[in-house]
């Protein structure tokens, strides 16, 4: 009995992230097609069974569709997103062509707006 409880509980997390992954894709509007053709599978039908549960991910096709979908991986698997990281990763990986410079600057901005929210003034340096 308990060997089926956890099948049906891995079974329920694929459909979760599965459910993600296809509200993931409606935002960014794309087709069940065209989000295979984009990360390299051959039909719409691998994108359809992993939107409903019924085909499991690896690391690497994970990272393939949020990169398409400009989604975190973290929020796809577990439905949170530690907003701090994600903005920082997100200015390292999508923005190469930023100087150091700049993005030092963004990120002294974010800190200054953060400081801002908490009541602090001011700027802060992490």
């Amino acid at each position: 009995m308990y060997h089926i409880n956890m099948e049906r509980s891995e079974m329920q997390k694929y459909r979760e992230v599965g459910k993600r992954i296809q509200d993931a894709r409606d935002k960014a509007g794309l087709t069940q097609e065209q989000l295979a053709v984009a990360v390299g599978y051959k039909s719409a039908t691998a994108i359809s069974l992993i939107e409903t549960g019924e085909r499991k991910l690896r690391v690497g096709e994970l990272e393939k569709i949020a990169n398409k979908l400009q989604s975190d991986m973290q929020y796809l698997l577990t439905g949170t997103t530690d907003k701090k990281v994600t903005v920082r990763m997100a200015l390292r990986s999508e923005h190469k062509d930023l100087s150091a410079d700049s993005i030092n600057k963004i990120e002294s901005f974010i800190s200054f707006v953060k400081s801002e929210q908490d009541g602090r003034g001011g700027t802060s340096k992490k």
